[in-house]
């Protein structure tokens, strides 16, 4: 099969590449993400391959379609960039990887929260100014501190058990409660209870219609003041206006994000000889109780081989014909 790869860096060529070694489909990698300007890029495929901020919208979906594509694969877990019901209605089928490695996001989140906690960008470029003293570095002890998880699925599972490792207390909401989650340690309470009583906070929860700006400036208000808050899930499950209010208040006492709300356009690129065009993403940056990533909590070597097999495998299984596993849920 000729597979379109859209938004394709030389990690995404590499590792799919090597996939695909065994398979033989004819790859065309495209730099640009996928969006209705970008579609016809993609002509004479009959399949299409894309990642967290391509534009599968319907406009796009119906060029995709009548250029011959029949399979979509995104190479992430996450499906909220897909009209799912416009690619039904096309026989598009929709394929993603639901289980690559959730210890990479979970790790993540936790050496995200290590380093908010200890100050450690802060104190590392002290040091690299041969600047030793410690004045404004005082962290906390997570020992024995209450930590709030949002979003009990497999990576939320992990980051709790890590941090029960730590001696932590853990209390969860989601919006459908695993009795496996609550069995291993942790305490299922309501979004309210779960504001008022963590000391930090760690977002790993799908983007839906119900949980896009979740964590509101209701939530804030209601938070434990000083709490730190560590969103590796998606951006838009944060008010990132309403978080920096809550920085400039005092009532979050830290933010680190792996992922922005409007991150699109801008993370996985390489910006350092352009002027930021993103007012509220430079607040942010200047901000010394908040530490940012690219969206990088998924790449790890093992997640990302996964990711690039699991994606190859798909546009196999529907070359013969055999059951689509990892198709999205209807």
């Amino acid at each position: 099969m000729k597979i379109a790869v859209y938004s394709a860096h030389d990690y995404d060529r590499a590792g799919l590449t090597a996939a695909n070694a065994t398979a033989g489909h004819d790859l065309l990698f495209i730099k640009a993400p996928l969006s209705a300007d970008t579609a016809r890029q993609a002509a004479g495929c009959g399949g299409a391959c894309i990642f967290v901020n391509d534009h599968a919208d319907a406009e796009a979906l119906r060029i995709l379609a009548e250029d011959g594509v029949h399979l979509l694969a995104l190479r992430c877990a996450g499906f909220n960039n897909v009209d799912a019901a416009e690619a039904r209605r096309l026989g598009i089928s929709v394929t993603r990887v639901g289980d690559y490695s959730p210890h990479s996001v979970a790790e993540h989140a936790v050496a995200l929260l290590l380093a908010l906690n200890r100050n450690i960008p802060i104190a590392h470029e002290r040091v690299l100014a041969n600047d030793f003293h410690l004045d404004g570095l005082m962290g906390f002890d997570l020992y024995g501190k209450t930590i709030g998880v949002i979003g009990a699925g497999r990576i939320g599972a992990v980051f709790a058990g890590i941090m029960r490792g730590f001696g932590c207390s853990i209390i969860a909401y989601d919006a459908y409660p695993d009795p496996e989650f609550e069995r291993a340690g942790a305490r299922f309470v309501s979004l309210a209870e779960l504001a008022a009583q963590s000391d930090a906070i760690s977002l790993h929860c799908p983007l839906t219609p119900e949980t896009k700006h979740l964590l509101d400036a209701d939530f804030f208000a209601a938070c434990k003041p000083g709490v730190l808050l560590v969103n590796t899930s998606r951006g838009p499950v944060l008010d990132t206006k309403a978080a920096l209010a809550a920085l400039r208040s005092g009532r979050l006492g830290g933010l680190a994000l792996d992922v922005y709300e409007f991150e699109a356009g801008l993370f996985f690129e390489d910006h350092s000889q352009s002027e930021l065009a993103d007012p509220l993403l430079a607040e942010l940056q200047q901000l010394p109780n908040v530490l940012i990533t690219g969206h990088q909590g998924f790449f790890t070597r093992e997640a990302f081989s996964t990711i690039c097999q699991t994606t190859i495998d798909s546009f196999t299984a529907y070359e013969r014909g055999a059951p689509l596993v990892n198709r999205i849920p209807e």
